[in-house]
């Protein structure tokens, strides 16, 4: 049996292009501490362009929330999260990693701008860095992938002490945005395996040939 491309990408476990998908990961993260730069600088305040919820003028929040952080000590404690989840992310090729990235800061977005809690703006790659990581945790269920499991085990192991953002409580913390951006990370693994599924090539059936 010839073994199938689509398979073996979807079940890979490091990035098969390690350095780009290093430099990937690493100029988000720069882009990240250059808006925080501006920020600074500039007698304005950028956070505002954050999500606004439950406003209309507030909705374009949700393209520019992960790029904005409230300080500095606010973006150090996302980096280490952004810069290993967004790493193993591209283990199935960057193309595969934008897609699970648009679905995952699309939805958790939208989670807070409808839950959030009213007279805030939310900002923070944080919301990212838990779609990453709920991604990483249950993509090897989906592909049936042991490495995988692996890797999200250890993940589960290191960074653990994520989940308390999870729960409401911890004031200046958006749990809407983690609980959103988890939830959106299972459901970008759940999309983009049945995708690969889909693409598997059924052989035609006897007698149906056509030529």
């Amino acid at each position: 049996m010839n073994p199938d491309p689509e398979t073996d990408a979807a079940k890979r476990v490091l990035p098969p292009r390690p350095k780009a998908a290093a430099l990937v990961a690493l100029s988000f993260t720069l882009l990240l501490y250059l808006v925080e730069l501006v920020d600074v600088i500039l007698p304005g305040d950028l956070d505002q362009g954050g999500i606004h919820s439950r406003m209309l003028s507030g909705l374009d929040g949700v393209l520019f929330a992960p790029l904005l952080h409230a300080g500095w000590s606010h973006l150090f404690a996302n980096t280490v999260p952004v810069l290993v989840f967004s790493f193993l992310a591209m283990a199935a090729g960057i193309g595969r990693f934008a897609l699970v990235t648009a679905i995952i800061w699309v939805v958790s977005g939208l989670g807070v701008w409808l839950i959030g809690p009213a007279d805030t703006v939310t900002v923070g790659a944080s919301g990212l860095a838990f779609g990453w990581l709920a991604y990483l945790l249950v993509r090897g269920i989906f592909n049936r992938a042991a490495g995988q499991i692996l890797v999200a085990v250890v993940l589960l192991g290191v960074w653990s002490g994520m989940l308390a953002g999870l729960l409401p409580g911890n004031p200046g913390v958006s749990w809407q945005g983690h609980v959103f951006g988890a939830l959106a990370g299972v459901l970008a693994a759940w999309l983009t395996s049945r995708t690969g599924k889909s693409r598997k090539a059924v052989p035609p059936a006897a007698g149906n040939l056509e030529g």
